[in-house]
């Protein structure tokens, strides 16, 4: 089976519509694709229905914005009860940080110098409930400021760039807590890419595994170089956590990440969805269940 955990659609920073998402995901020959899009659900009850009209096996998943130590960490929960109150709270503050944050970045490059206005950025960010980062991004490549949303990132978005400002974020280990309260599976999203291997050492994953109960690490991602894999599919086995690969897709946003380029094992999959119905057994929430045709 081929089996893709880590996708967005334009719910949140994707391109493409979900059921275009899970129509791709038919024709390029997956079994298996969550949609897990940036701090929200919305796209959940599409997504199962496209996934049961072209018989792709659907996991409802939702990518959570954290901050360890000041650094961006991201958490990926799989079937998780998105009405669950404590959950749902935090979903609502990293979505309104995040939106929040947009004039103060259209401030700061307007200060350096580059022509954007708020009306652009949010004409970017159609269909989702979250408007951040990646729909600047958009806005500068639509008025010809940049080539791409990789170029926007690397001159004016990311972390110590002149249109960076921060956002509420979750601390992980409290994340990881509330996805399992919510009957989720919490797994880390790309632990060695971009800026979160700079506090993921083994040792703190090892302490989100022990006081927080972390499941899984997204091991095989685009962000990680061969010997990264290597070492965390070592700590993943030493601490007995699920290993997942994923694409992390997002339609035409991203570069080098198709769909179906990294997949999780069947018999990982089998852990996870094993766990999920441990954790559903045992919260007070009411989680959705993967649909597997």
């Amino acid at each position: 089976m081929r089996i893709d955990l880590h996708t967005h659609s334009n719910r949140s920073d994707g391109t493409a519509p979900v059921a275009d998402l899970i129509a791709k995901a038919k024709r390029e020959g997956l079994d298996v694709i969550a949609v897990t899009d940036h701090d929200t659900a919305d796209g959940w009850v599409e997504g199962r229905m496209a996934a049961e009209e072209v018989g792709v096996g659907f996991v409802p998943g939702i990518e959570i914005s954290c901050k360890l130590n000041g650094t961006s960490v991201h958490l990926l929960g799989y079937m998780p009860d998105p009405s669950f109150g404590p959950l749902s709270d935090e979903l609502t503050l990293v979505r309104e940080g995040r939106t929040d944050r947009v004039p103060a970045i259209v401030a700061r490059l307007n200060a350096v110098g580059v022509s954007l206005t708020v009306d652009e950025v949010l004409a970017q960010a159609t269909g989702t409930p979250s408007v951040g980062r990646p729909h600047v991004a958009d806005a500068l490549v639509a008025n010809g400021t940049v080539a791409n949303r990789g170029e926007a990132f690397d001159r004016f978005l990311a972390d110590g760039r002149p249109g960076h400002v921060t956002h509420y974020a979750i601390e992980p280990g409290r994340a990881i807590e509330i996805v399992r309260a919510a009957g989720g599976v919490p797994v880390i999203a790309h632990p060695w890419g971009r800026s979160s291997h700079r506090v993921l050492k083994p040792e703190v994953i090892e302490r989100l595994v022990t006081d927080h109960g972390l499941a899984g690490l997204e091991v095989d991602h685009q962000d990680h170089s061969p010997s990264s894999r290597e070492m965390l599919r070592g700590i993943a086995k030493e601490l007995g956590l699920i290993v997942t690969g994923s694409s992390d897709h997002h339609g035409l946003g991203k570069v080098d990440h198709e769909l179906g380029v990294n997949t999780t094992a069947l018999d990982q999959f089998e852990l996870l969805l094993a766990l999920a119905k441990s954790n559903a057994a045992a919260s007070a929430a009411n989680p959705p269940e993967a649909y597997l045709p």
